[in-house]
């Protein structure tokens, strides 16, 4: 197993343990994301920043790993992410939804490289419309 399999594990391990510390430690200090919801995320505050809000709008949220792929210095995972949306959901747009108590799985898939043990670039890819659907929020998006 190459290193940017063991960092991605252990990603998806800190995430799944809800531990800040581990999740935190995966990132570069200086690692870039692209996500399809928030654009680009400079630094590792800010990509931690973004995990963690899922963190409070699906508090049981659980990834489950369908397949997994390493090539290099490049880690790529597939995947479903799971659960009840009972925190607050904060859009974009820096409005904050209440919790809808809908139950989602959501398909996904990651994208890292690593450099030196810590993940440099990161691209997530999840359906926006999928995620707002299930939440049954798309009406409400809709009529802003």
């Amino acid at each position: 197993m190459g290193q940017a399999r063991e960092v991605m594990d252990r990603l998806t391990s800190a995430m799944n343990a809800k531990d800040r510390e581990m999740l935190a430690g995966c990132y570069a200090a200086n690692a870039v994301a692209y996500t399809p919801d928030q654009g680009e995320l400079r630094g590792r505050d800010a990509i931690t920043g973004y995990l963690f809000h899922f963190w409070e709008a699906i508090p049981d949220v659980r990834y489950e790993l369908v397949e997994k792929h390493d090539a290099g210095d490049v880690a790529i995972d597939e995947g479903v992410v799971g659960g009840m949306n009972t925190g607050p959901l904060t859009l974009p747009s820096g409005e904050t939804l209440p919790a809808t108590g809908k139950q989602i799985r959501i398909r996904s898939c990651d994208i890292a490289r690593v450099e030196g043990g810590e993940i440099t670039s990161h691209h997530f890819y999840f359906d926006q419309m999928e995620f707002m659907t299930q939440l049954g929020l798309m009406r409400e998006l809709m009529s802003h």
